[in-house]
Protein backbone atom coordinates (compact mmCIF):
# COMPACT_ATOMS: atom_id res chain seq x y z
CA UNK A 1 0.00 0.00 0.00
CA UNK A 2 1.44 3.20 -0.95
CA UNK A 3 1.00 6.21 1.88
CA UNK A 4 1.43 9.82 1.63
CA UNK A 5 4.82 9.80 2.35
CA UNK A 6 5.10 9.46 -1.59
CA UNK A 7 3.68 12.53 -2.29
CA UNK A 8 5.73 13.97 0.52
CA UNK A 9 8.58 12.83 -0.55
CA UNK A 10 8.30 13.48 -4.05
CA UNK A 11 7.62 16.95 -3.39
CA UNK A 12 10.67 17.71 -0.95
CA UNK A 13 12.75 16.43 -3.52
CA UNK A 14 11.02 18.99 -6.43
CA UNK A 15 11.16 21.76 -4.10
CA UNK A 16 15.33 20.85 -3.34
CA UNK A 17 15.84 20.60 -6.85
CA UNK A 18 14.19 24.10 -7.25
CA UNK A 19 16.52 25.23 -4.38
CA UNK A 20 19.11 23.73 -6.60
CA UNK A 21 18.16 26.33 -9.41
CA UNK A 22 18.47 29.13 -6.79
CA UNK A 23 21.95 28.41 -6.44
CA UNK A 24 23.05 28.27 -9.90
CA UNK A 25 20.97 31.41 -10.26
CA UNK A 26 23.61 32.95 -7.46
CA UNK A 27 26.51 32.10 -9.01
CA UNK A 28 25.54 33.00 -12.65
CA UNK A 29 24.79 36.35 -11.06
CA UNK A 30 28.43 36.50 -9.57
CA UNK A 31 30.17 35.19 -12.48
CA UNK A 32 27.76 38.26 -14.62
CA UNK A 33 29.41 40.58 -11.72
CA UNK A 34 32.94 39.35 -12.19
CA UNK A 35 32.69 40.44 -15.86
CA UNK A 36 31.16 43.72 -15.34
CA UNK A 37 34.02 44.28 -13.17
CA UNK A 38 36.36 43.19 -15.68
CA UNK A 39 34.76 45.45 -18.28
CA UNK A 40 34.92 48.27 -16.08
CA UNK A 41 37.71 48.05 -13.66
CA UNK A 42 40.10 45.73 -15.99
CA UNK A 43 42.97 47.54 -16.74
CA UNK A 44 45.79 44.51 -18.05
CA UNK A 45 45.31 42.58 -21.25
CA UNK A 46 44.71 39.61 -18.89
CA UNK A 47 41.55 41.11 -17.10
CA UNK A 48 40.47 42.38 -20.46
CA UNK A 49 40.92 38.75 -21.59
CA UNK A 50 37.78 36.79 -18.93
CA UNK A 51 35.32 40.00 -20.10
CA UNK A 52 33.63 37.36 -23.04
CA UNK A 53 34.37 33.73 -21.51
CA UNK A 54 32.73 34.99 -17.96
CA UNK A 55 29.76 36.79 -19.66
CA UNK A 56 29.16 33.75 -21.69
CA UNK A 57 29.43 31.41 -18.80
CA UNK A 58 27.05 33.42 -16.60
CA UNK A 59 24.60 33.50 -19.30
CA UNK A 60 24.96 29.60 -20.15
CA UNK A 61 24.43 29.19 -16.00
CA UNK A 62 21.44 31.59 -16.21
CA UNK A 63 20.12 29.04 -18.59
CA UNK A 64 20.35 26.14 -16.64
CA UNK A 65 19.33 27.45 -13.96
CA UNK A 66 15.93 28.50 -15.59
CA UNK A 67 16.00 24.83 -16.97
CA UNK A 68 16.07 23.47 -13.61
CA UNK A 69 13.41 25.95 -12.22
CA UNK A 70 11.19 25.45 -14.91
CA UNK A 71 11.24 21.49 -14.83
CA UNK A 72 10.88 20.92 -11.33
CA UNK A 73 8.77 23.67 -10.01
CA UNK A 74 5.92 22.88 -12.15
CA UNK A 75 6.53 19.70 -10.62
CA UNK A 76 5.47 20.13 -7.05
CA UNK A 77 1.58 20.41 -8.51
CA UNK A 78 1.99 17.81 -11.12
CA UNK A 79 2.73 15.54 -8.38
CA UNK A 80 0.13 16.07 -6.13
CA UNK A 81 -2.52 15.60 -9.15
CA UNK A 82 -0.71 12.26 -10.05
CA UNK A 83 -0.88 10.64 -7.02
CA UNK A 84 -4.28 11.28 -6.34
CA UNK A 85 -5.31 9.96 -9.58
CA UNK A 86 -3.10 6.75 -9.13
CA UNK A 87 -0.58 6.74 -6.67
CA UNK A 88 0.99 3.36 -8.29
CA UNK A 89 1.05 4.46 -11.78
CA UNK A 90 2.95 7.72 -10.42
CA UNK A 91 5.23 5.83 -8.42
CA UNK A 92 6.12 3.59 -11.65
CA UNK A 93 6.99 6.95 -13.63
CA UNK A 94 9.45 8.20 -10.58
CA UNK A 95 11.16 5.33 -10.64
CA UNK A 96 11.31 5.37 -14.86
CA UNK A 97 12.34 9.41 -14.62
CA UNK A 98 15.12 8.89 -11.73
CA UNK A 99 16.85 5.67 -13.09
CA UNK A 100 16.53 8.09 -16.65
CA UNK A 101 17.92 10.73 -14.73
CA UNK A 102 20.60 8.58 -12.89
CA UNK A 103 21.96 7.81 -16.55
CA UNK A 104 22.18 11.58 -17.32
CA UNK A 105 24.46 11.97 -14.27
CA UNK A 106 26.73 9.16 -15.24
CA UNK A 107 27.22 11.02 -18.68
CA UNK A 108 27.35 14.07 -17.25
CA UNK A 109 30.49 12.73 -14.60
CA UNK A 110 32.45 11.84 -17.61
CA UNK A 111 32.16 14.81 -19.59
CA UNK A 112 32.59 17.37 -17.39
CA UNK A 113 35.74 16.02 -15.99
CA UNK A 114 37.24 16.18 -19.69
CA UNK A 115 35.84 19.35 -19.68
CA UNK A 116 38.37 20.14 -16.37
CA UNK A 117 41.39 18.63 -18.31
CA UNK A 118 40.74 20.42 -21.43
CA UNK A 119 40.47 23.61 -19.60
CA UNK A 120 43.80 22.74 -18.14
CA UNK A 121 45.39 21.95 -21.61
CA UNK A 122 43.70 25.45 -22.76
CA UNK A 123 45.88 26.90 -20.09
CA UNK A 124 49.35 24.96 -20.58
CA UNK A 125 48.98 25.07 -24.78
CA UNK A 126 47.92 27.93 -25.23
CA UNK A 127 49.41 30.89 -23.16
CA UNK A 128 47.94 34.04 -24.70
CA UNK A 129 45.88 36.03 -22.39
CA UNK A 130 42.55 35.24 -24.37
CA UNK A 131 43.01 31.19 -24.35
CA UNK A 132 44.15 31.30 -20.39
CA UNK A 133 41.15 33.54 -19.42
CA UNK A 134 38.90 30.87 -21.57
CA UNK A 135 40.49 27.54 -20.09
CA UNK A 136 40.30 29.09 -16.52
CA UNK A 137 36.75 29.93 -17.04
CA UNK A 138 35.87 26.54 -18.69
CA UNK A 139 37.81 25.06 -15.38
CA UNK A 140 35.59 27.11 -12.98
CA UNK A 141 32.10 26.47 -14.98
CA UNK A 142 32.97 22.80 -14.92
CA UNK A 143 34.43 22.92 -11.42
CA UNK A 144 30.88 24.25 -10.37
CA UNK A 145 28.58 22.39 -12.11
CA UNK A 146 30.27 19.19 -10.78
CA UNK A 147 29.66 20.69 -7.44
CA UNK A 148 26.02 21.03 -8.40
CA UNK A 149 25.50 17.79 -9.94
CA UNK A 150 27.12 15.90 -7.12
CA UNK A 151 24.58 17.11 -5.06
CA UNK A 152 21.78 16.38 -7.80
CA UNK A 153 23.31 13.10 -8.25
CA UNK A 154 22.91 12.18 -4.59
CA UNK A 155 19.64 13.51 -3.98
CA UNK A 156 18.22 11.68 -7.25
CA UNK A 157 20.02 8.55 -6.16
CA UNK A 158 18.57 8.57 -2.54
CA UNK A 159 15.12 9.66 -4.14
CA UNK A 160 15.08 6.51 -6.47
CA UNK A 161 16.20 4.17 -3.62
CA UNK A 162 13.36 5.45 -1.66
CA UNK A 163 10.61 4.77 -4.69
CA UNK A 164 12.29 1.54 -4.60
CA UNK A 165 11.42 0.64 -1.01
CA UNK A 166 7.95 2.23 -1.39
CA UNK A 167 7.33 -0.77 -4.31
CA UNK A 168 8.28 -3.06 -1.75
CA UNK A 169 5.81 -1.98 1.14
Amino acid sequence: MITMDLLKLSTDWAKAEVFSARIVWLFSIIVLAAAIGFYYWGKTTMARAFIWPLLVSGVFLVAVGTGLFFANKPRITQFEQTYRNDPQVFLQQELQRTAKSQQELATVFRVLPVLLILAGLIILLLPSPTWRAIGITLGLLAGLLMAIDSHTDARNTLYHEQLKQLVHE
